[in-house]
C-alpha cells in the first residue's frame, strides 16, 4: 500500500464511478473525490501558499470536507488539526494556538465561535462549510476555483495529523501522526477486518478522534470501498441506516452500542448485512458483546490509543465468538510488550503495562519534549494500561495504571469491580476509585448511578458476594445522579477520585 497522498487518485483509477462517500443524500464518486482532493491540495499549497509542515484547523461535525481536507493535506505536505466540537471555546482556542495554525475551516454550526477562536492568531484565513452565514469564503467555492495540486509535497515521514488527547487533568497533548503512521495503521485495519473494496463502512463516530477516522473510514477509502458518513451518532438514524443501506462494517463504542440496544427499533432492525461490528475505546461490557452475538453479529474488539493510530491489538472475525472479552492479538504491523515498572518484558500470565512499537505509532507530542521523552522512552510507547497475555498470544485488558488501587499490598483493579457492578439490574452505571485509608493505604469506593431508585448500599455490596475476593469489595457506596465525563464522553476517572476524596 502506498502513501495516503495517492489513495483517492489510485482508487479513481481502479473505478472512477464507484461511490466513495455517501452523505445526506449526496454521493461522491471516486473520480469526483480524486478531483476534489487534488484541487484542495492546490488551495493549500498554491492558493494559500502554505509551506510544508504548516497546520490547518478543522471544526465541524463529520462531513466529506474533513476527509477531503485530510487527503489533500497529505498531498500538500501539511497537517490537519481536527477540533473536538464538544470542547468549550477556550479549550479549542488553546489547541489552535498550541498547534500554530495557518488557516481554519469551520462548519456553519460553529460559525459564532470564529472570532473567539482566531483572536491572537494573526491574519488567519477562515473557510466555511455549508450554505449559511459564517465565514465569508466557502471552502467548496475556494476548492472549485483551484486548478490542482501540481504534485505531492513532503514524503511518508511528513506529519499529517495532530490529534489532541482529551486529557483529564491539565492541557491536552497533540499526538503527531505521520503519513506513514496512517498508512501502517490502515494495513493493521485491513488485516483486522479482512477488509476489501467490496466492503461498505458506516461511520457515525466523530472523526476528530482516531477511532472514527482511522479504524475504518480512511482504511476503507484506501482500498476503494464505500463509506456512508453520518454527521454524528443518533441511535435511530444508525439503526435505520444499517437496515436500509446494509453496511458490512461499522465501529461503535460501548455508549453508542448501549443506546442502540435500548432503542425501541433494536429488535426489529435487520442486522444481517454486518459481517463485523468493531468496538473498543474503553473496557467493553461482555453483556453488550453477547447481546450482539445473540443477533449473529460478530463483535471484534480493537485496542489502541490516539498515540498508536489507534489500531495496535485486535480480534479477528474468526475468533469473535470464541474469545469474548479479549482485546485480541498483536497487530500485523505492531510490536507489543507487557512490561514491569522498569520496562522489562514479563512472562505470559503476568500483568504489566502495555508497550507498543511500530510504524503506526505517533512520533511524539507536538511541542512537548518532556511528555514525548516520558511516553515514548526506549523506542516504545508506554500506554499506561495494564494487560496480560496468555500462552496463545491473546491479550486481556485489566485497567489503567493510574486506576489500580493498592490495598494492603494487593492490586485491586477498578475495571474489575465495575464489571461486577454492571451485572446488577438496579445500577445504570458505576465507577470505582481508591480512598486513602490509614491501615490499608487505599480501599475501593464505588460511585453508583441508580436505575432502581430504591437501591441501597447493601444491595450494591451483595452483588460482590461470591464474585470477588473479600479484600476487593468496596468499603463504601456513593450514589450520584450522573458520572462525570470528559469531552470524549468517557468517565473522568480523576474527577471520580476527587469526588470520592471530597465526600468521604
Amino acid at each position: 500500500m502506498r502513501d495516503p497522498a495517492v489513495w483517492a487518485e489510485e482508487a479513481a483509477q481502479r473505478d472512477a464511478q464507484k461511490a466513495a462517500i455517501r452523505f445526506k443524500g449526496r454521493v461522491i464518486s471516486y473520480g469526483e473525490l480524486a478531483g476534489l482532493v487534488d484541487r484542495a491540495a492546490g488551495l493549500l499549497a498554491s492558493g494559500l501558499g502554505l509551506k510544508v509542515g504548516a497546520r490547518i484547523g478543522y471544526l465541524g461535525l463529520n462531513a466529506p470536507e474533513q476527509i477531503i481536507l485530510t487527503l489533500a493535506a497529505a498531498r500538500a505536505g501539511v497537517m490537519v488539526v481536527a477540533l473536538n466540537w464538544r470542547l468549550a471555546v477556550p479549550e479549542q482556542a488553546f489547541i489552535l494556538a498550541n498547534a500554530g495554525i495557518s488557516a481554519l475551516v469551520v462548519a456553519d454550526d460553529f460559525a459564532e465561535r470564529i472570532d473567539s477562536l482566531i483572536t491572537g492568531l494573526g491574519d488567519v484565513p477562515v473557510f466555511g462549510i455549508g450554505a449559511g452565514s459564517g465565514a465569508a469564503v466557502r471552502l467548496a467555492e475556494a476548492v472549485e476555483a483551484e486548478s490542482g495540486g501540481g504534485g505531492i509535497r513532503g514524503d511518508a515521514s511528513s506529519p499529517l495529523l495532530i490529534v489532541y488527547t482529551s486529557g483529564t487533568t491539565g492541557r491536552p497533548k497533540g499526538a503527531v501522526l505521520s503519513r506513514e503512521a496512517i498508512r501502517v495503521n490502515a494495513i493493521n485495519a485491513h488485516h483486522m477486518h479482512d477488509m476489501t473494496a467490496a466492503d461498505h463502512v458506516l461511520t457515525v463516530l466523530p472523526m476528530f478522534h482516531v477511532g472514527g477516522l482511522n479504524i475504518q473510514t480512511l482504511p476503507a477509502l484506501a482500498l476503494g470501498a464505500t463509506v456512508s458518513l453520518h454527521a454524528r451518532f443518533e441511535p435511530a438514524a444508525t439503526l435505520a441506516a444499517i437496515a436500509r443501506d446494509r453496511p458490512s462494517l461499522t465501529v461503535q463504542v460501548p455508549a453508542t452500542l448501549q443506546a442502540m440496544i435500548a432503542h425501541p427499533a433494536w429488535q426489529e432492525t435487520d442486522l444481517s448485512s454486518l459481517r463485523a461490528l468493531v468496538t473498543g475505546s474503553t473496557d467493553v461490557p461482555v453483556d453488550l458483546i453477547e447481546t450482539l452475538h445473540a443477533r449473529k453479529v460478530p463483535v471484534i474488539q480493537v485496542y489502541g490509543s490516539t498515540e498508536t493510530g489507534p489500531v495496535a491489538l485486535y480480534q479477528r472475525i474468526e475468533e469473535a465468538f470464541s474469545t469474548v472479552g479479549s482485546i485480541g492479538r498483536q497487530g500485523l504491523q505492531s510490536q507489543i510488550r507487557i512490561a514491569d515498572a522498569e520496562g522489562n518484558e514479563v512472562p505470559d500470565g503476568t500483568e504489566g503495562e502495555v508497550l507498543v512499537k511500530g510504524g503506526n505509532v505517533a512520533s511524539g507530542y507536538w511541542r512537548d519534549e518532556a511528555a514525548t521523552a516520558d511516553a515514548f522512552r526506549g523506542g516504545w510507547f508506554h500506554s499506561g494500561d495494564v494487560a496480560v497475555r496468555d500462552a496463545s498470544g491473546l491479550y486481556s485488558f485489566k485497567d489503567r495504571i493510574k486506576n489500580v488501587i493498592i490495598s494492603g499490598g494487593e492490586n485491586i483493579y477498578s475495571a474489575e469491580l465495575e464489571r461486577v457492578l454492571r451485572t446488577h439490574p438496579g445500577i445504570a452505571e458505576a465507577a470505582v476509585a481508591g480512598r486513602a485509608d490509614p491501615r490499608w493505604g487505599k480501599v475501593p469506593v464505588a460511585v453508583v448511578v441508580r436505575k432502581d431508585p430504591h437501591l441501597t448500599a447493601g444491595d450494591v455490596l451483595q452483588v460482590f458476594d461470591g464474585q470477588l475476593a473479600r479484600y476487593k469489595h468496596p468499603r463504601a457506596i456513593i450514589f450520584v445522579d450522573f458520572l462525570p465525563r470528559n469531552a470524549m464522553g468517557k468517565v473522568n476517572t480523576d474527577e471520580v477520585a476527587r469526588m470520592v476524596a471530597s465526600i468521604l
